[in-house]
């Protein structure tokens, strides 16, 4: 499915004018059909995916607790 720059935009939530220079750098892969540009919606799939993949690997690593240190002694 193809959108449309401003379609890109809503579903990025950010703003026309930062799609559009990331289409003009070559970030964003997108198709000039003589009036518009046309965004393959499923090239940003990959990228949600790793997003998540380590918003999860963050999460796990800040839930692990903190072992026990065996060098730390009391030195009362």
């Amino acid at each position: 499915m193809y959108l449309t720059i401003k379609e890109t935009a809503e579903y990025l939530s950010t703003s026309v004018e930062k799609v559009t220079s990331l289409v003009m750098e070559g970030k964003i892969r997108a198709v000039h059909d003589g009036t518009d540009y046309l965004i393959y919606k499923e090239q940003f799939t990959t990228h949600f995916e790793q997003v998540e993949k380590y918003q999860r690997m963050l999460q796990d690593y800040l839930n692990e607790p903190i072992p026990e240190d065996i060098d730390v002694k009391d030195e009362d």
